[in-house]
């Protein structure tokens, strides 16, 4: 005899918008949902399987068995089974029997809100119910979330950031991160952190990239709620929080979504398009209009359910070409007979018309897109994808690429820190030095770094000074703040005990105060994806690799100037200025409160000579491999002594 009672929560509307893929918000009807059936209290199910046979709950309040508990198709051609269960609550396991063509497979919801933790994990009934505290924050983070205003991110790993001290295989749950992560961010001065993908996924190597439960917080950290306890603490504290989003693959879990009814139902069934050679994963049927309402419908889970202020949306490159990754032969050109997916293009338009038509400016979306893809940030009515920021790939491989070259040679590459600037207006440009960098036999940021121990640093922190003057928003891997030696391990926590020695901490002293420094001068930020923020002082002088520019804010008064001299000599240094302009230095990285060499940089002349096509000059010390920044000031006297003239 079936238990299972007709009832539903799809109206004829919510099942014409699941069809046209125009439905965003299918968690409110699809999974398990708590509710009352003729004043009987119990569980709603519905799951999408439009090729199955029969399809039936089972679980541990049924040992299992796959009669007892068989859903309703609906009469509609939609594909749903549904149907209520009376009697369960919270925390029951759950998976559905879908027998299909000859075979019975055993699934995961996948809508569910909790998974277990194991190789075949089942699902929990569960419940995003929480009361949230973060009002004053969501009315205001318009202005903190958008473009003109400072953004500094702290990327980190939540089972790798720190664990339990006294058991450093035992991974810190959400409460407990929160007591650490809120006052290390607090101090540090970054505006937002990005949490690697929460979603719940198998297997830990993926870093969370490999996802079965898309609308599930993973429980390796604790509950639904204890992420929310963590999103609403950072929240109060006026601290963003982006999450890693991964609409891009999904595993061939057996529980998952791969060949969810026994067809090819969220993957594309042709290998050319659904398979990545890569990632041995299964690539979403960006064409499907189903596949389009369930994604578009979790991304829009996560900004509301879960308070995200943004998501930055993982491998859209791979996305976005048909030959990503595939040699000659292994894909096939669109209708126009180019290697550009049209499908996975206007489903990433459709996502984010969606997401921002419902949240407005108050949150973000990012591509993490490493190719010259035309018009990822640009608004989709003019033909762009839509997203509010890009990852700036190009400028982090070619300054990496410019550290690691001997000091005599950094003059023949000089060109990799000044190309940046002929295309970093194109898009509205985040700046990342993140985890991708740190992993796989790459080395650590610091020992990327030219030199002994203390050019390392030195090296390092001019980098910092360099990207965090540099037009875009700012992305910091956890750890490359205090100099971790070693590469990133998703298997224990960062090397805290670093910070015991003088130069680490030194490194970590630097980030705070460039933080302090970006937010503090709206030079730095209030025209950071406008060209009329930057202007170029001296981009040639190979010889000496010292560059020199200046940011501009709104007012025309507001100027701060960027000086980097990425070399271990010490030189007098002659600048052109406009007319009237004094200046006095802000940040000097070489300082010994970064464990620098204690160089003192001031301008301790200043000329009515033509230099640098500018009607006045400046004469300042350069410390070895720093940055300073200057600032204008009025009514400053300097003295005049004799110096040597440096070659220009």
């Amino acid at each position: 005899m079936n238990s299972v009672k007709t009832y539903t929560l799809f109206t004829d509307h919510d099942i014409y918008l699941f069809k046209e893929g125009k439905h965003y918000r299918l968690y409110e009807k699809f999974g398990a949902h708590s509710v009352e059936k003729d004043g009987v209290k119990g569980v709603y199910f519905s799951v999408w399987a439009p090729n199955a046979k029969k399809v039936s709950v089972i679980g541990n309040f049924n040992n299992w068995n796959h009669q007892d508990h068989i859903l309703f198709q609906r009469w509609d051609g939609s594909g749903i089974w549904e149907g209520f269960i009376s009697g369960l609550t919270w925390g029951t396991l759950y998976k559905y029997a879908i027998e299909s063509q000859g075979e019975i497979l055993e699934k995961s919801d996948p809508y569910a809100l909790s998974w277990e933790q194991n190789l075949q994990a089942a699902s929990l009934v569960s419940t995003t119910w929480y009361e949230w505290d973060d009002e004053e924050w969501l009315e205001k983070r318009w202005k903190n979330n958008s473009l003109d205003s400072p953004i500094s991110v702290y990327e980190l790993h939540l089972g790798s950031w720190i664990r339990d001290t006294e058991n450093p295989k035992r991974f810190l749950n959400y409460r407990e991160i929160a007591a650490k992560l809120l006052p290390y961010i607090l101090d540090l001065g970054f505006t937002h952190v990005e949490f690697m993908p929460v979603m719940e996924f198998p297997y830990d190597p993926s870093w969370g990239y490999q996802i079965t439960g898309f609308f599930a917080a993973t429980s390796r950290f604790g509950s639904p709620q204890d992420l929310m306890f963590l999103i609403n603490e950072l929240h109060k504290n006026e601290i963003g929080v982006i999450l890693d989003w991964v609409p891009s693959h999904f595993p061939g879990d057996a529980n998952g979504l791969h060949r969810f009814d026994g067809s090819y139902l969220y993957e594309h069934e042709d290998p050319r398009k659904g398979f990545h050679p890569d990632w041995k994963s299964y690539i979403f049927n960006y064409g499907r209009n189903e596949v389009k309402s369930f994604l578009i419908s979790n991304a829009m889970f996560w900004l509301d359910r879960y308070h995200a202020d943004g998501l930055r949306v993982d491998a859209v490159t791979s996305m976005l070409h048909l030959d990503y990754s595939r040699n000659e032969g292994e894909w096939e050109p669109n209708v126009l007979g180019t290697n550009v997916n049209l499908e996975a293009k206007l489903f990433l338009q459709e996502f984010n018309t969606a997401v921002y038509k419902e949240f407005g400016n108050s949150i973000m979306t990012i591509a993490e897109e490493s190719s010259d893809f035309p018009l990822i940030t640009k608004p989709v009515h003019d033909g762009g994808v839509g997203f509010g920021m890009k990852w700036m790939m190009g400028w982090m491989h070619d300054t990496l690429d410019y550290f690691k070259e001997e000091y005599g040679d950094r003059k023949h590459h000089h060109h990799k820190l000044t190309f940046a600037s002929m295309y970093m207006y194109n898009e509205n440009y985040m700046m990342p030095l993140s985890h991708d960098e740190v992993v796989h036999g790459k080395a650590s940021l610091i020992y990327k770094m030219k030199g002994d121990e203390w050019q390392k640093f030195a090296n390092l922190r001019a980098l910092y000074v360099y990207m965090f003057t540099h037009p875009g928003a700012k992305l910091l891997f956890m750890g490359d703040e205090f100099g971790q030696t070693g590469e990133w391990n998703f298997k224990q926590s960062l090397d805290w005990h670093l910070l015991d020695f003088p130069i680490h901490k030194g490194l970590q002293n630097l980030v705070k105060d460039l933080n302090h420094l970006y937010r503090s001068e709206t030079a730095f930020y209030e025209n950071q994806f406008n060209p009329d923020g930057f202007e170029w002082v001296e981009a040639d002088d190979t010889d000496n690799s010292v560059l020199v520019y200046l940011r501009k804010g709104k007012r025309k008064d507001n100027v701060v100037m960027v000086i980097l001299n990425l070399t271990p000599n010490v030189f007098d240094y002659k600048v052109g200025v406009d007319k009237g302009a004094q200046w006095e230095v802000i940040f000097n990285s070489d300082h010994k409160k970064y464990n620098g060499s204690g160089v003192e940089s001031t301008v301790f002349r200043e000329d009515q000579e033509e230099w640098m096509n500018r009607p006045k000059c400046i004469y300042l010390k350069l410390p070895p491999l720093a940055g300073v920044v200057l600032k204008m000031k009025k009514d400053r006297k300097y003295k005049t002594p004799r110096i040597k003239q440096h070659k220009k």
